[in-house]
């Protein structure tokens, strides 16, 4: 087993990979300065990739803005939808009197089945 063993070699700790006759690509380096807490990241990326607008700051998690200079770069915000609720999307499909007639609807539903006693749901509907 002593002649299989590797003696004398951190395993994991080094590589056994030289960097001799690896070409490295192009790259730019870019700047993001954070609104929230003013801070600036420098980011490097490669020479023939597009950089993206934004990116999320180290320090607070805010949205950073790239710098070109001494201006930001307008974000394009016009392609994000703003969220809808049930609401919305119910009021896309009825009206409110159309709403209405359907709670009234409900409610002598759930009456009926209450036998007519004046119990919460009259309390509901006045």
């Amino acid at each position: 087993m002593a002649d299989r063993s590797l003696r004398g070699i951190r395993l994991g700790a080094q590589s056994l990979q030289s960097e001799e006759g690896v070409v490295f690509e192009e790259r730019t380096e870019h700047l993001y300065r954070c609104a929230e807490c003013g801070r600036d990241t420098k980011l490097m990326f490669a020479h023939d990739a597009e950089a993206p607008a934004t990116w999320e700051c180290r320090t607070c998690g805010s949205e950073a803005v790239r710098r070109v200079g001494d201006t930001t770069v307008e974000v394009d915000r016009s392609s994000e939808k703003a969220a809808r609720s049930h609401w919305d999307m119910l009021l896309e499909r009825r009206t409110i009197p159309e709403l209405d007639e359907l709670l009234e609807e409900r409610l002598a539903l759930l009456r009926s089945r209450r036998g007519g006693h004046g119990g919460d749901a009259d309390r509901l509907s006045a």
